[in-house]
């Protein structure tokens, strides 16, 4: 029954309304899933850690700004309106207005935990999977656009596909599997990033100049960070304390030691160096790999799954740095071809013997291979046709992009009036922007100040 909770959650709900509270929740699933939800939450934070340490220091704020702007809108546009799109009873396309503004959201069971713990729960997947995003358009996105389109995008692009996925959409009648979000979170982030990363353009800078990390140290920690938190992202989408939750625990650790171990040999069989971005990289990549089959797989698959997962986006990194296409952080590479490898390794790896649930290749069902194949193709076009739309919308009201200006002087101060990094004991004194080319030069001017501007 846990997996009908994780695939169709509001079968449940249907058919034992009138149980006792008693009979129906566990104090144990629900302590869990609170701390759950919680390490989910800090992955975003984590994730502004992790990105912002790879941008130059001019733009470094903004970059994590990018992350934890997340965290208020997208979530109160969840409440009102996502949490319903995705989960209320609907169609096979799209859940309805039933659960609009948290209506008939209370403390009625959702398996074994109140509907309202698994709508906050959700809501931190819908919190970090736009904010994904962000690092394919860093340094040159407008914030105030970049806002608007997030709150669009998790409307129309995300509560329709985990609505899909596990909300007894038309994907998991399908029988795709995605315990934690391959799909779901990773190709459809990635997805809507390469269009952003297109539609917006690239940086003035790239492809001219080294655009280097300002910051390593927080990239690590981000990374450490995330795997923290990613407990909770796949043990916690069990939605019970139980053996799927510890399993899903184990393949988390495992799997991105096994990416990170692979990276480690990979770059040593190039003769090149053996760097901290990419250890840290490699951990999210082997989380990414495994999250889509984190319930599904035993510890061993686990394992192969990090280790040969980690190739595809190795190579695409290397591959993508040769190319005109600015996808600043490379969100394509670690999310999309992760998510991506790993959503098709469920359907070779998927293991009744250890899930109780669906088998694979390995186990004798060859079909869930193909399955795994189109629902990462469908989502892959909804998300990157919804996202091209939104932006094209969006840019037809406000510009996407920052200035020449802006760009030069660094997103901090344009943006945000802010510096990551004060220079002796002054702040930037920024001049109207309708100075013109002939006074750029001073536009920055280094003023004495023991406070603010």
């Amino acid at each position: 029954m846990q997996f009908l909770h994780h695939i169709q959650p509001f079968f449940l709900l249907d058919i034992t309304p009138h149980l006792p509270f008693n009979m129906l929740m566990n104090n144990g699933d629900i302590a869990w899933m609170l701390v759950s939800t919680a390490l989910v939450l800090l992955m975003t934070p984590a994730l502004a850690f992790f990105y912002g340490g790879l941008v130059r220091s001019k733009n470094a704020l903004n970059t994590m700004m990018m992350s934890f702007v997340a965290l208020g809108p997208v979530a109160v546009a969840w409440a009102l309106l996502g949490y319903s799109l995705a989960f209320a009873p609907g169609n096979p396309a799209s859940g309805s207005l039933h659960f609009a503004g948290l209506r008939h959201v209370g403390m009625e069971a959702q398996g074994a935990i109140p509907q309202l713990l698994f709508m906050a729960f959700q809501g931190t997947f819908a919190i970090i999977t736009p904010a994904l995003i962000s690092g394919a358009v860093v340094e040159r996105m407008r914030f105030n656009a970049y806002i608007a389109f997030i709150t669009l995008w998790v409307l129309l692009v995300y509560a329709p596909v985990a609505h899909w996925v596990w909300g007894g959409g038309f994907l998991a009648s399908m029988g795709a599997l995605d315990f934690a979000g391959g799909a779901v979170v990773h190709v459809n982030a990635a997805s809507a990033a390469l269009v952003a990363a297109l539609v917006v353009g690239p940086r003035k800078d790239y492809g001219r100049h080294a655009i280097l990390p300002h910051n390593v140290p927080f990239t690590m920690l981000g990374a450490g960070l995330l795997w923290f938190g990613w407990f909770g992202f796949n043990a916690g989408s069990a939605l019970s304390a139980g053996t799927t939750a510890t399993l899903a625990f184990t393949n988390t650790l495992l799997a991105p030691a096994a990416a990170l171990a692979a990276w480690t040999f990979m770059d040593l069989a190039r003769g090149g160096a053996v760097t901290a971005v990419g250890a840290a990289t490699a951990i999210v990549v082997g989380l990414v790999v495994i999250t889509p089959a984190a319930g599904y797989v035993g510890p061993m698959s686990a394992i192969a799954m990090g280790a040969f997962g980690a190739m595809p986006s190795y190579f695409c990194l290397i591959y993508r740095a040769k190319t005109k296409l600015d996808d600043s952080l490379d969100v394509v590479a670690a999310h999309g071809i992760g998510g991506a490898t790993g959503a098709i390794l469920t359907g070779v790896f998927a293991d009744a013997v250890w899930s109780g649930g669906p088998n694979g290749l390995f186990a004798g069902h060859p079909g869930q291979v193909l399955t795994q194949m189109l629902s990462v193709l469908i989502v892959l076009s909804y998300s990157g046709l919804g996202t091209f739309v939104i932006l094209k919308a969006l840019a037809v009201v406000m510009p996407l992009r920052i200035t020449g200006r802006d760009e030069k002087l660094g997103l901090d101060v344009s943006d945000h009036g802010e510096e990551a990094y004060t220079q002796g004991d002054g702040a930037i004194l920024v001049k109207p922007k309708e100075t013109t080319l002939a006074q750029s030069s001073t536009d920055a001017i280094p003023v004495q100040s023991g406070g603010g501007l």
